[in-house]
């Protein structure tokens, strides 16, 4: 058998192993062993076990990522999300349907914390969909504005898929951070404008509140979540001037949270403890994932896979708008059966070399790749984010109730994803400033 069909049996066997619900970081794992092994011989794989997965561990900018895992943990156990929603509770309440619209922007605001979509719905869940609740809000409405705004932490740096993205399509993740700055901004405004218009037409979906609110009132509710504003700007600032790279910033921000949660007294032995133990959970995890999919890049690249499927990519897909459908096609797909990071890894050694083929811009695509995973955690049967908001509510909302939710924001996302594949400039417009 010639290599490059051992390298397209691989594909097809991964297929077979992930349908079987082989976990994803052992099925890349054990197909690239078994292909190399096949095609260029057991010393040869084996060599390369001995040297890849520590490379890639060994990554400069993979260091970021468990420093900014540990600051959105920080963030999740000082109890930063409960203050945000109260904050934008008092200063929206006055809008149609308010409290979503606050749980809309606040939970955009814990995702600049945390950078991870599943860690935003599951927090924010439990603090706002309780209230909504209360307020009579109706339930899909009331979970599937968290379940979806939730997704926004892949998109508002930092963001740890746009870091895993960087690393293997080799571009900056600080231009990467910087890009997603607007779309994620236009999803939070976009989601914001849906939820007003569809509560100013139709009152009974989010009761009005009756609730005497000062302006005093309003900005003393700022003080207790400052440090969310001080973290964000002091990230950006030095992302923008150069001061800090993107993987510095991930220790950086993880200092600036912990030095000014201990100053407002919330930091304790028993929070960092916490902390330190989700972080080291959450990392190990994912690094098991990517070390198989490091692995399985190699496989396909020695077999001239890659380069066959890039060859093929050119003929079979045409122009930079047909790559852009196939590859939303494909990780919609994926996104209704595996979880974000697993479909990027997957992906990614197949995807970029038809995208580099074609000469697109990876900084753009790697927006749209992002936007894409976002999209596939509302999708069934599995949209990660909408069983994570289930598992916070349990019996109190109907699992179809809560993807019923998410259908209207669904159709928010097909008009944000139109305007970041027909108006790059979305996307590029802040990268393109740094040259």
């Amino acid at each position: 058998m010639a290599d490059i069909e051992i390298g397209f049996a691989g594909i097809g066997l991964l297929l077979v192993l992930l349908a079987f619900r082989v976990p994803i970081g052992f099925s890349l794992f054990g197909v690239a062993v078994i292909g190399l092994s096949l095609a260029k011989g057991p010393d040869v794989a084996i060599s390369l076990v001995q040297i890849e997965p520590f490379h890639f561990a060994a990554h400069w900018s993979f260091s970021a990522i468990p420093m900014f895992i540990l600051m959105g943990c920080i963030a999740q156990h000082t109890r930063l999300a409960s203050e945000l929603f109260h904050a934008a509770r008092l200063w929206l309440i006055s809008v149609p349907g308010g409290l979503a619209v606050a749980a809309n922007f606040s939970c955009a605001g814990f995702a600049a914390a945390s950078g991870s979509s599943l860690a935003t719905a599951a927090t924010m869940g439990r603090i706002t969909i309780p209230e909504m609740l209360n307020a009579k809000y109706e339930k899909g409405l009331a979970s599937g504005v968290v379940a979806s705004a939730g997704t926004v932490g892949n998109m508002i740096p930092p963001s740890i898929t746009f870091i895993i993205y960087g690393i293997f399509a080799e571009v900056s993740v600080t231009k990467l951070f910087m890009a997603g700055i607007l779309p994620g901004l236009l999803t939070v405004g976009v989601y914001t404008f849906m939820i007003v218009t569809r509560c100013w037409l139709n009152p009974s979906l989010a009761p009005r509140i009756e609730l005497d609110v000062t302006w005093s009132m309003r900005f003393k509710s700022i003080m207790p979540i400052w440090p969310i504003f001080i973290l964000i700007a002091s990230l950006l600032t030095g992302f923008a001037f150069g001061i800090i790279t993107a993987t510095e910033g991930g220790a950086f921000g993880a200092m600036v949270i912990f030095i000014i949660t201990s100053l407002q007294g919330r930091m304790s032995v028993d929070v960092f403890k916490k902390s330190l133990l989700d972080t080291l959970v959450s990392t190990t995890s994912l690094l098991w994932i990517a070390v198989g999919a490091i692995m399985f890049t190699r496989f396909l690249a020695i077999t001239g896979t890659t380069e066959a499927i890039s060859d093929l990519a050119t003929i079979w897909v045409g122009g930079q708008l047909s790559a852009v459908i196939f590859a939303m096609v494909i990780f919609l797909i994926l996104g209704m059966f595996l979880d974000p990071l697993g479909i990027l890894l997957l992906t990614l050694p197949i995807m970029l070399p038809i995208f580099r083929g074609l000469e697109m811009n990876l900084i753009w695509t790697g927006v749209l790749v992002v936007k894409f995973i976002e999209i596939g955690l509302l999708t069934p049967p599995v949209g990660m984010n909408v069983y994570a908001i289930k598992n916070v509510v349990g019996d109190t909302i109907k699992l179809g109730t809560i993807f019923k939710g998410t259908v209207w924001f669904l159709g928010c996302e097909v008009i944000v994803v139109a305007l970041l594949i027909f108006v790059p400039i979305i996307s590029l417009f802040i990268p393109n400033l740094y040259g």
